[in-house]
């Protein structure tokens, strides 16, 4: 059992059903980033805030995802170049639940909504049923393609009191084709919040240890590894990208 794995014991366990009253579809997102050694020095400090969630017999479940955007990489683009109103388009697999689901999570004005249907795995080409719930979604007639595949674990922590949930994604792997990038020291951690609230007992530590909020998903990080500069423009994210290399090579 890994340290992580042994800190998270003396968390008190919480079910998926127990977890309905947080389920935060509309919400603030705030995301951090640090290394896997800064996170097992303080995640027993959270203990006495939050209970953890176990499914199957595990409370770091492993999730994978194949992400989609169009051959202009649009989805990309408007994240890259600050729009307020953009969007993320993926099937997700909760491993351990053995669930699938063709995922929309639609950025608007700094709030995030996620809607989704179930689906039954990891198809390329939508189904008539998807492409009705995407062209709903997206309000437009994308043609859609797959970019990359993500894998992670997840630590997810269900606050006792306030209305907000915390994630840490760890073991974070990109991979499409030939190529594959793997984050083995980074953590990404997002706090899911109805309104932002920087009381919120996580938010106040990541403040005492002088760690910043940042902005900068999955799919970006993962997009910039996998296909490089030569076919992506990423300018405003290399600042971003050379902290996240930094904390995965522990550097300070």
């Amino acid at each position: 059992m890994s340290k992580i794995e042994t800190i998270l014991q003396d968390f008190k366990p919480i079910s998926l059903a127990e977890m309905d009253r947080v389920k935060l579809m509309n919400r603030m997102d705030t995301k951090f980033a640090f290394s896997l050694e800064k996170f097992t020095d303080f995640l027993e400090s959270l203990n006495q805030f939050y209970e953890v969630l176990e499914i199957a017999n595990t409370r770091t479940p492993h999730y994978e995802s194949l992400y989609f955007d169009d051959e202009q990489f649009s989805f990309f683009k408007d994240h890259h170049n600050g729009k307020t109103n953009r969007f993320k388009v993926r099937i997700r697999k909760y491993v351990e639940s053995e669930m699938i689901f063709l995922e929309v999570k639609h950025k608007f004005k700094g709030r995030t909504n996620k809607n989704r249907i179930p689906t039954i795995g990891f198809e390329e080409n939508f189904t008539s049923e998807q492409m009705q719930f995407l062209s709903q979604q997206l309000q437009s007639e994308s043609q859609l393609v797959p970019t990359m595949w993500n894998s992670f674990q997840r630590i997810t922590l269900i606050n006792k009191t306030l209305n907000e949930r915390l994630t840490f994604d760890f073991n974070i792997n990109f991979h499409h084709k030939n190529t594959e990038r793997n984050f083995s020291n980074l953590v990404i951690a997002e706090l899911k919040q109805e309104d932002l609230d920087r009381n919120s007992p996580f938010y106040v530590l990541m403040k005492n240890l002088q760690i910043r909020p940042y902005r900068l998903s999955k799919y970006c990080l993962g997009s910039m590894e996998i296909y490089g500069e030569n076919q992506l423009k990423f300018n405003r994210f290399k600042k971003k990208l050379l902290h996240l290399k930094k904390i995965e090579n522990d550097i300070d």
